[in-house]
């Protein structure tokens, strides 16, 4: 019997984290409702100071509204558990404790039996340093796991909760960026699309913003164009860009309809440009996880930069889509994917059964709760996809090896 649940949201935002949390709260309901429910509020850092809200009959009543918002009613942090020193400095852990004990002793405390994570690979990787510490020290409690990144980046998990929401979501942000392309001559657009390790979001908001265009009308006799409104190159953190040759291939297309419009993988080109900073003696900003801080080195910036002159453009406009893509509520594909990993959820931790929930690409794509010790982050994005080399051949650009 599960008398008591908590739930926490973590990480960056996605379009799935207020339906997701929704969703479990329907299915206790349904299949238990005398569990007891809570959430910590942001994330491990709730789980830490004890920081949560009770999930009350009213709140049952109403779960269903969680589905229509994005964000997260709880809140995110980035707390990572294992990062001992960022704990002190931020005030959540004292100096000798171990932020794990103090999670695990909190969970105790507060008599919860089962503790859902919703998040991507540092929340899960967390999640399931937790769930060790819990097994090895006979704690006993069910840790199930929701897989949540607009990156689809997860190892091994087939489609991340919110990914394809907030492709559809950057898609429809492209549509009024990219009409600023007859604001200036040889107009330059660099639209940045979240993606550190993996170009999945870029390639596929790329393909969306594409079919969109598809759909509409043009009158090219008077200035309006669809090759004008087109996405003139991708690129992404697997691919090498080679400036020069690029350069040579958009230049044409600068000359020939009088803009350029890219969308670039917020970690497109980083190790080069990591390597240019080391090699003149910057530090390298980083977050807790170690990750170089995208903000702070800008490759929009840097490639807008860098295309500006090579192309020769009289005016450049970097846009992010990110925080506009991510903060989405969830479209219908993405509803009806959380429906089935939130059902399962509550299904496995019933049953005692912790993992993270998902469908495995190395066992047939079957949904189930996959063994923390198998999830990893930083997937690649396979650029030998049928889709996306189509849409690369149809723009010009050269294909990388397949």
């Amino acid at each position: 019997m599960v008398h008591k649940v908590a739930l926490l949201t973590a990480g960056g935002f996605a379009p799935c984290l207020s339906s997701a949390i929704g969703g479990l709260i329907e299915r206790y309901t349904e299949l238990s409702p005398d569990t007891e429910i809570i959430g910590y509020r942001h994330g491990y850092q709730g789980l830490l100071t004890g920081d949560y809200l009770p999930v009350t009959d009213e709140v049952r009543a109403n779960a269903g509204l969680l589905h229509q918002y994005g964000g997260s009613p709880l809140g995110n942090s980035r707390v990572k558990l294992t990062n001992v020193k960022d704990l002190i400095k931020r005030g959540l852990v004292n100096e000798g404790d171990d932020p794990l004990q103090v999670a695990a002793d909190r969970l105790v405390a507060d008599g919860v039996d089962v503790l859902h994570t919703i998040g991507g690979d540092d929340t899960n990787t967390t999640a399931a340093d937790l769930a060790a510490y819990l097994a090895k020290h006979d704690y006993g409690l069910t840790v199930v796991g929701l897989p949540k990144t607009i990156d689809n980046d997860v190892i091994p998990i087939r489609q991340s909760l919110g990914a394809w929401t907030a492709a559809e979501m950057g898609a429809r942000f492209a549509q009024n960026i990219v009409a600023e392309h007859n604001s200036a001559a040889r107009m330059l657009i660099i639209h940045e699309v979240m993606g550190r390790n993996c170009g999945w979001l870029t390639a596929a908001t790329a393909k969306a913003y594409r079919d969109w265009l598809d759909t509409r009308e043009w009158l090219p006799e008077f200035g309006l164009s669809r090759e004008a409104w087109d996405v003139h190159g991708v690129y992404v953190p697997e691919d090498h860009i080679d400036l020069a040759a690029e350069a040579k291939r958009l230049n044409e297309i600068m000359d020939r309809v009088g803009n350029v419009t890219i969308f670039l993988s917020e970690g497109a080109g980083v190790e080069d440009i990591v390597a240019e900073m080391e090699a003149a003696g910057k530090e390298v900003p980083r977050d807790p996880f170690g990750h170089v801080k995208l903000d702070k080195i800008n490759p929009g910036a840097y490639f807008g930069d860098e295309f500006a002159k090579l192309l020769s453009a009289e005016k450049v406009m970097v846009q992010k889509s990110g925080y506009y893509s991510r903060s989405a509520a969830a479209n219908q594909a993405d509803l009806d994917l959380i429906k089935q990993c939130t059902d399962l959820a509550v299904d496995c931790a019933l049953r005692g059964e912790s993992g993270v929930i998902g469908h495995d690409e190395e066992n047939n794509d079957q949904l189930s709760a996959i063994d923390f010790q198998r999830i990893r982050g930083g997937k690649p994005f396979d650029t030998s996809t049928d889709w996306y080399r189509a849409m690369l051949t149809d723009i010009g650009q050269d294909l990388p090896e397949a």
